[in-house]
């Protein structure tokens, strides 16, 4: 013992127990030589932890070493390892057959066998798009996508899609394994025996976590703490993000024009369609001499772009929060500008067998530094914000753009080929957001355990056509199950022109995804919402303005994410895991505490089936009461997709805006949906700097409480060292009937006015009235940040 670590040997080998919690412990096997992998990991960010209690015996044929919450027993012959809660019930373990290793090093590869019980389901893996439990499935964890032609069986195979893959997964019995290895890793989740499943990494240690929850969102709040959580995006981050390939996609790059850019900025607000980030896609840049459009030279297409940071410079002026341009990893020369030769002079670039190379050597600070004052950073002093990571998967391995040519190879590859991803995402972001002074952001594509510290990650580029619709959806259930929540997609899919009924669905669904994004590259249409007809943009208005209105509310659930590691976007399965009906939903998913949202995924459908679980539930649109605990054929019009929300939701809403920080949140709007008792913590601070990460920031807790006779609401006082300033405040409550009268719990009544009269728009006075048609009752009162509010609504 030593610590929190326990030592076993066997006459073949030993095991190390890292006890990090009472319920997380590290098991690592040593090698040959009788050590440990403990190199600082790119994939972990904690590697010390306070003490825990535990003890160790030794009963005949096993240790037993016993902390808190679990024992974890220990065959003295094998090591096979059996897991067991405190009232001694099995929660995993590998087999405890006699002779056979069940887990250890093959070939000097490592390999673990477990156990799978039945009933058993297994849900994460990363940004799975094939299926939401990959019990009985096979699965190999190494970035990429699928290669070769045509693309229909190759790039867009969503069974070999694998752009972030992640080595953790929960189980329905409640626990996780974290399989701490970045070689590419092989997972049999009993396809071949239904009482096993194994894993075999190619290479590397066998080193892995365990962690019991039972709850799902114990084991997320466990594993983000050993491989981080998703720090805060800026507040402007929350609107909309818009790509534009600046008019002249791939084969039209002479159609380019800063130009473009300028006027697509000032279309967004001359059509009234909210925006807050834009960056400029690929054919911004000059192509180089050595890698094409498949490297990166820094030097912008002169043709099309005189005066970049004039162009800059004018979308600001247009109120957008946040620029940038999109970048691939390999460097390469232009006549004016040659990059790749001076960082090969330097021995900067990771070498490629005989060849210096062409990827800028990321797992090295120096490169790292030169990358930045040599490449990115004369492009952030015109006005480049944040950029687009491409082609994190080419290091190793074939590119998109260049069909003959792979990344460094060699026996250190495969382990650096899962990591590159992550350390070429987190160059930019840590450089842009000292440069900027403010919290940084970098779109990605690639990723791996960890990336969710460098956000945001992007599903890929998949086509405009309802196959991959369901697909896209179910990569974000499943990839926030793996511990990365900022997470989007390009609404009405990327390549090709989309049906507009697609498009109009993909939409209503991007603006419900923790990202909203919008970003197409077919020529000249575009992504754009009125590319796509009047009916299109009139409905992808309306969901703009939504999402705006819901700014609060998906930002303090990002700041719930940053404390705990629970996504935004969550699978039913992970909010109702005692409920087998949810194990395989797939279709429809928790956005936050409150709203569920039921994409429509089926082209010409008139209705879709949802389930509701158990509790009461309200329709967004017409506020329907709706019984749990049932499937539910619900109607589909196309203007509408279908959003529920829990009885005892509250959803804090802020003014309508063109984008964020055009006006004060002054009044605050509460809309509140009655239960039984429900509860919301509104999150505010600055928006902008990393100040919260030392508490500068204000945490107010939202409360009803519902009896026979009232409905009573309470704002209660700001928790932090953030300073709320008084606004108006705003309750739009769901009633079926009109009440008998308001008051603050004071007893003070409130006037009751006409609702003709009734002013949303300020919140000063206390007052309410009563629309009957809409069944809706509003409460206009004053915020006061350092005072609690309470209001009693009485029947």
């Amino acid at each position: 013992m030593s610590g929190n670590k326990v030592f076993l040997k066997t006459e073949n080998q030993e095991m190390r127990l890292w006890w990090c919690t009472p319920e997380m412990v590290r098991f690592s096997i040593a090698d040959q030589d009788g050590k440990y992998d403990d190199h600082d990991s790119i994939m972990v960010v904690k590697h010390e932890w306070d003490v825990v209690d535990f003890d160790v015996f030794s009963e005949g044929y096993e240790w037993i070493i016993s902390s808190a919450v679990i024992d974890v027993h220990v065959k003295k012959n094998n090591l096979a390892t059996t897991i067991y809660d405190k009232d001694g019930e099995i929660i995993s373990g590998t087999p405890a057959c006699a002779g056979e290793p069940v887990i250890g090093y093959e070939d000097g590869a490592p390999f673990m066998r477990a156990r799978v019980f039945p009933g058993e389901e297994f849900f994460g893996f990363g940004e799975r798009m094939d299926f939401l439990s990959q019990r009985g499935k096979k699965l190999t964890l190494d970035v990429g996508r699928g290669l070769g032609r045509p693309h229909e069986i190759g790039a867009y195979n969503i069974l070999k899609a694998n752009y972030c893959p992640v080595p953790f997964f929960m189980s329905s019995r409640g626990y996780g394994y974290f399989f701490h290895n970045a070689w590419p890793s092989h997972w049999d989740m009993g396809s071949t025996s239904n009482t096993e499943w194994t894993v075999k990494a190619d290479g590397g240690a066998m080193d892995y976590y365990f962690m019991y929850g039972p709850e799902f969102t114990r084991l997320l709040e466990n594993y983000t703490s050993v491989t981080g959580r998703s720090p805060l995006l800026p507040r402007f981050a929350m609107g909309l993000h818009v790509g534009t390939y600046s008019g002249g996609t791939w084969g039209h790059e002479d159609k380019t024009s800063q130009n473009y850019v300028v006027d697509l900025a000032r279309k967004f607000r001359e059509q009234d369609v909210p925006a807050d980030l834009l960056w400029l896609d690929s054919t911004w840049r000059l192509f180089g001499k050595v890698n094409g459009k498949g490297g990166t030279t820094f030097e912008w297409r002169q043709s099309g772009f005189p005066d970049p940071k004039s162009m800059f410079d004018k979308v600001y002026e247009q109120n957008f929060n946040m620029a940038g341009v999109h970048i691939r990893p390999r460097l390469d020369n232009t006549d004016k500008n040659n990059l790749l030769e001076q960082a090969q002079e330097l021995g900067i670039t990771y070498p490629e067998g005989d060849y210096a190379g062409d990827f800028p050597n990321f797992f090295d600070e120096e490169a790292e530094e030169w990358w930045w004052k040599n490449g990115l950073k004369p492009l952030a002093k015109m006005g480049v914000m944040f950029v687009k990571t491409d082609e994190g998967s080419a290091f190793g391995r074939q590119g998109n753009e260049l069909v003959n040519k792979t990344g460094p190879l060699g026996e250190k590859i495969p382990e650096l080929h899962n990591l590159f991803p992550v350390v070429y995402t987190k160059a930019p972001y840590e450089k842009l957001s000292a440069f900027n002074k403010m919290r940084g952001l970098t779109q990605t594509r690639e990723g791996f355990a960890g990336v969710q510290r460098y956000p945001y990650i992007f599903a890929g580029d998949w086509p405009s056509e309802w196959q991959y619709f369901a697909p896209v959806l179910r990569a974000g259930i499943n990839i926030g199950m793996s511990g990365v929540g900022a997470w989007t997609h390009c609404m009405g899919g990327f390549e090709h022109v989309a049906d507009p009924e697609l498009y109009v669905r993909w939409c209503q669904f991007g603006m419900f995804s923790p990202v909203a994004m919008l970003f197409g590259m077919e020529h000249p249409n575009y992504k754009e919402p009125w590319n796509y007809g009047e009916k299109a943009l009139k409905i992808f208005r309306k969901f703009d303005n939504l999402r705006y209105s819901l700014v609060p509310y998906v930002y303090s659930s990002y700041f719930q994410m940053y404390q705990s590691g629970i996504p935004i976007m969550r699978a039913m399965v992970m909010q109702w895991p005692d409920d087998k009906n949810t194990w395989s939903i797939d279709d429809q998913y928790m956005f936050g505490d409150n709203i569920m949202v039921c994409p429509v995924l089926t082209k010409g459908a008139s209705t879709r089936i949802v389930y509701f679980p158990k509790g009461d539930w309200y329709d967004f649109w017409s506020g329907e009461e709706i019984e749990g605990g049932q499937y539910k054929l619900v109607e589909t019009p196309i203007e509408e997709m279908p959003l529920y929300v829990k009885a005892g939701g509250i959803l804090p809403r802020q003014p309508e805006m063109e984008y964020i920080g055009e006006k004060t949140v002054d009044p605050l709007t509460l809309q509140i949906f009655p239960g039984d008792s429900g509860s919301f913590t509104l999150f505010e601070d600055d928006g902008r700097s990393l100040d919260y990460q030392q508490g500068k920031f204000a945490a107010t807790e939202i409360s009803m409480q519902e009896t026979e006779n009232n409905l009573s609401v309470t704002v209660g006082v700001a928790k932090g060292d953030y300073e709320v300033e008084d606004y108006g405040l705003v309750l739009e409550v769901l009633l079926d009937e009109k009440p008998s009268g308001v008051s603050l719990t004071d007893g003070s009544p409130a006037a009751e006015v006409d609702v003709s009269t009734f002013d949303k728009n300020k919140g000063e006075q206390l007052q309410w009235a009563y629309d009957d048609d809409a069944g809706k009752l509003f409460v206009s009162g004053k915020r006061n940040a350092g005072k609690e509010a309470g209001f009693v609504i009485k029947y």
